[in-house]
């Protein structure tokens, strides 16, 4: 138990890295889902395009780009003798404070802005926290209220840092502009995301801080220091405890001299420390990690920090990093929990009532507003995420593309109580546009050994998503030609049902009879239309005109068999 617990405060994840990847370098041997079921084949279905690329096929998607406050309740609401305003009064604290969301955009097929926006709204979700500082984006978030973390990307940290006056210029188009001419409500610049992660070996580690200080003085000088304020969201392996315990909790000793620049800076700036924190990662990196002392039902064996008992891992993690902050002279310093959320697939312990369990377990942990035993204080915290996205790295894992409390097209997946609607449930997207009612199969007469269907299968999953496919996932029970199927159609829908991404050669056909199967929660979607965005936005995947993209993938193929 106490080597799981020593893992519960440390959860070291692969990893999210926020920069721009070749579709063509996918590592598609990995991709050990759809080879569950195509095995009995003994085809090799997933080597690295071994025999040539079925070039009658379009290419479509090339490459996918990686993103990646009011206090929640009160110290003390007090005893309130008559039941109804205890919870009348508890309603609308919610309400007004509420929970944050991190609203991603990694997707080939976005929802209009004003479609998100609209949703947070229904849903009484006040607080959303950006990866970039998307114009059409912050457009939409106009006039509404809502607080918004604009973000500044991790390959964008050397230029704002290197330069006073890149730093200067990029608040103002993305924070200043926005603040005066449209009347969004930003409270923080994220510098950066996960800066320190161990898999970027360093390569941001004496970046970071000169960014954070420029930015800083930046928004100084444009005369919205007060109201806007840096942070730095960072991932939990930025901390570890020396005796498994939460008390000895302290910075790694690796960065231990520019964390402890960085804290003090946020100290001295008034800002947050901002720290991502996910249960599910150290369940999936841990096969020893206790499977309740991810959850908060209060199931699992305590830990006992001389005297202090953590039934849960959110809480045990939280106070490592409250000691490490303590011991370090820094104990009041505010923090943000910038994300924490549970996946639905994509790994066996993704799935949509683990994700429930633990969503609505947090929710009602926090509405107290009791904090952890070391921070006694109502938590400040963004759920990951809104939606999902189909064009996340999976190297971190398949789960990846499933971290939304909504599908890709705003729709619900599953209860979840924010405290922040009078029905008590999640409030789908509205007025969502779908393509026409038709899926790309494989074709019935079409033999399994034919040797088009493994090239064809590694090419479809390598351009679009077949993370629902495997062992344990939403999709995981399909025989070996619904996998083929479910391959064919994730490209097909992709790339907007154009006709000519289901020719796969002889072993494809379009069909308008839906094949989902008719039990358990495996799907094969409809595409939303897509949304053409709006000036200075780059195009979705899908959207890029064909000539263009066929050209690059024929250049990224030269390279990759030269």
């Amino acid at each position: 138990m106490a080597q799981s617990q020593l893992q519960a405060l440390n959860p070291k994840t692969a990893g999210r890295p926020s920069a721009l990847y070749s579709l063509i370098s996918y590592q598609i041997d990995k991709r050990h889902y759809v080879s569950v079921k195509l095995e009995q084949l003994e085809l090799p279905v997933f080597a690295r395009f071994a025999s040539p690329v079925p070039f009658n096929l379009p290419v479509l998607a090339v490459t996918g780009l990686e993103q990646r406050k009011p206090k929640l309740g009160r110290k003390n609401m007090g005893w309130i003798t008559v039941t109804i305003r205890i919870v009348c009064l508890f309603t609308l604290l919610w309400s007004v404070n509420g929970i944050g969301v991190n609203w991603g955009t990694q997707a080939s097929h976005l929802l209009p802005p004003d479609t998100v926006v609209r949703m947070l709204r229904e849903n009484g979700i006040q607080k959303v926290k950006l990866f970039d500082a998307d114009y059409g984006i912050l457009k939409a978030l106009g006039k509404t209220g809502i607080e918004v973390m604009v973000g500044i990307p991790n390959d964008m940290l050397a230029s704002v840092g290197g330069s006073m006056k890149a730093a200067e210029k990029w608040v103002a188009k993305n924070v200043s502009e926005h603040i005066s001419s449209n009347n969004v409500n930003i409270r923080y610049v994220a510098v950066g995301n996960e800066p320190f992660l161990e898999t970027y070996n360093g390569s941001y580690l004496h970046i970071t801080l000169p960014a954070l200080s420029n930015i800083q003085s930046a928004l100084i000088k444009a005369g919205i220091g007060s109201q806007v304020k840096v942070t730095v969201p960072l991932n939990a392996d930025v901390y570890a405890s020396s005796n498994t315990y939460p008390s000895g909790g302290d910075f790694r000793t690796d960065i231990f001299d520019p964390m402890l620049k960085i804290v003090k800076f946020l100290n001295d700036s008034n800002s947050p420390f901002t720290v991502n924190i996910y249960p599910f990662i150290s369940l999936y990196t841990d096969s020893n990690f206790p499977v309740e002392y991810a959850f908060f039902d209060g199931n699992a064996t305590p830990l006992n920090d001389g005297g202090t008992l953590y039934y849960n891992m959110f809480d045990a993690n939280l106070d490592t990093l409250a000691h490490a902050l303590q011991k370090n002279g820094f104990g009041n310093l505010p923090i943000i929990v910038g994300e924490i959320g549970w996946p639905t697939d994509g790994d066996r312990n993704a799935n949509i009532e683990y994700a429930r369990r633990f969503n609505q377990g947090f929710m009602s942990h926090i509405s107290g507003g009791k904090g952890t035993p070391m921070r006694p204080v109502p938590i400040d915290a963004y759920l990951f995420s809104l939606i999902d996205e189909d064009e996340k790295s999976i190297d971190p894992g398949n789960f990846e593309r499933h971290w939304g409390i909504f599908y890709f097209d705003g729709q619900v997946k599953y209860p979840l109580n924010l405290g922040t609607t009078n029905s008590g449930a999640l409030i789908p997207a509205k007025g969502v546009q779908y393509l026409e009612r038709k899926w790309c199969v494989m074709k019935p007469s079409a033999p399994l050994d034919d040797p088009q269907v493994a090239q064809s299968v590694s090419y479809a999953c390598g351009l679009a998503d077949c993370t629902s496919l495997g062992y344990g996932t939403s999709c995981g029970n399909l025989d070996a030609r619904g996998n083929i199927s479910y391959a064919f159609n994730s490209y097909f829908q992709k790339n907007n049902q154009f006709e000519k991404a289901c020719e796969f050669p002889n072993v494809s056909v379009i069909t308008k009879t839906d094949p989902t199967p008719t039990v358990g929660n495996c799907k094969f979607p409809i595409m939303i239309q897509p949304y053409y965005e709006s000036a200075g936005r780059r195009l979705g995947c899908g959207q890029m005109p064909l000539p263009l993209v066929s050209v690059l993938l024929l250049l990224l193929l030269t390279v990759v068999q030269h």
